[in-house]
């Protein structure tokens, strides 16, 4: 398995690329033209020769269909309609779409109780069982369904049963959230579950995207917050400069999150409030240097490495474990993961376990070959139903299919060096 296109360039080489079973979460802001990027997905997607299928809450077929024509093939797209007997309230304005036979051509499932969760799911289910691997889902709102169904935790707990089940078929989806229509505590969530978060908002008359996970790769940049362009029916993104204050909050967040606060816990250590740390982190203020300094001092980092850019330079050929493990670039499940290069070809890291810390998955949601070596610790590792233990010196290649589990059997931190194409 292996990297696809979003159908955007500049995205592409932003992120390395889709990762086959990506769930892709989009946090939008009102105004953001956020649907070219979804447009684009669609038609790279139906180029390639792949399914498309098209969940619709917040949008009639005649919409979704009149959007998206010119450049429609009928056998590679489904729209399955869960607006006209939801939203839509069995109008009959929206009705004689099925009374038409001009877009018959178009597969189009209508869910007569779009409230019904498990009449959706089912009718979900029973179109995925029956595609080929491969397909692409667009989920035109998670706004929607919350607006449908009421409780956030309904749409919560949705999307933990979808979400790990897409990653299994080796799909692409696209989820959209209209990020004030929910609370905190819902977003953390989806973000905990899913493996790439976009924000994309606007600031003054400018749009950025930046994102907020990225499972598996580990180029800073691309969690930096990036103007972007409408260009034709394309989108243009332009990196930020380095070293601007924008690159402080992202900082900030990085190495907050890195030690396990909450901006209360480093609002509280500072003395300022957990909305100043906020909009710290969003970029909608700067820090005087008091704030800076007692900030730096309650993440434990001196000023001068705070305000270091990690990314190895081309052509370095040292690195030190010091600066390798300074920040972790993800943390899944307490597993800390430390990038040490990532090239277009080659990339390396460091994960560490944590004592007696069991995963019941691979610490990786990619599916390209790995190389893995245990450089520390007593492992044991499930693969293809049955458990190894593993020791220092021990080196695992997988190329198709992957362990279901992993857990560090001492009591002493394990470590273990991945290397992939």
């Amino acid at each position: 398995m292996g990297k696809i296109s979003s159908g955007i360039s500049d995205l592409d080489r932003l992120i390395d690329f889709l990762y086959i079973g990506d769930n892709v979460v989009w946090e939008v802001d009102a105004g953001t033209s956020y649907d070219i990027f979804i447009k684009n997905f669609i038609i790279r997607s139906i180029n390639d020769s792949q399914k498309v299928i098209y969940v619709s809450f917040n949008r009639s077929p005649q919409s979704v269909l009149h959007e998206l024509d010119s450049f429609l093939i009928p056998e590679h797209f489904i729209l399955i309609d869960c607006f006209t007997s939801g939203k839509g309230k069995n109008d009959n304005t929206f009705l004689r779409f099925y009374e038409s036979s001009k877009d018959k051509d178009i597969n189009v499932v209508r869910i007569t109780n779009p409230r019904n969760i498990d009449e959706f799911t089912s009718t979900l289910n029973s179109i995925e069982d029956s595609l080929p691997p491969g397909a692409r889902y667009v989920f035109d709102s998670l706004t929607g369904m919350q607006d449908l169904w009421e409780d956030e935790n309904d749409t919560y707990k949705f999307f933990t049963y979808m979400c790990p089940r897409l990653y299994d078929l080796d799909t692409v989806a696209y989820w959209i959230l209209e990020k004030d229509a929910h609370s905190q505590k819902f977003k953390a969530n989806l973000r905990h579950i899913t493996q790439v978060v976009f924000d994309v908002y606007k600031r003054r008359e400018n749009l950025y995207i930046k994102a907020l996970k990225l499972t598996g790769r580990y180029n800073r940049d691309a969690f930096k917050p990036h103007l972007y362009k409408i260009a034709d029916t394309g989108v243009v993104i332009t990196l930020p400069k380095k070293e601007t204050v924008t690159d402080i909050g992202n900082r900030i967040k990085e190495l907050r999150t890195a030690r396990g606060m909450s901006q209360k816990d480093l609002a509280d250590k500072v003395e300022l409030t957990p909305s100043f740390i906020s909009q710290l982190e969003n970029n909608q203020i700067s820090p005087s240097l008091s704030s800076f300094l007692q900030i730096c001092n309650a993440l434990v980092v001196s000023p001068s490495n705070f305000l270091e850019e990690k990314t190895p330079d081309i052509g370095q050929w040292l690195f030190k474990k010091e600066m390798v493990v300074s920040v972790p670039e993800n943390v899944e499940d307490g597993v800390k993961m430390y990038r040490i290069v990532s090239e277009e070809k080659f990339s390396a890291m460091l994960i560490l376990f944590p004592a007696y810390k069991a995963l019941s998955r691979h610490f990786l949601y990619r599916r390209t070959p790995e190389f893995i070596y245990v450089l520390k610790g007593d492992l044991s590792i499930t693969f293809d139903s049955r458990t190894e233990r593993l020791s220092s010196g021990d080196s695992l290649y997988f190329k198709e299919s992957f362990p279901s589990g992993w857990k560090n059997e001492g009591g002493d931190d394990a470590e273990i060096l991945v290397i992939w194409q």
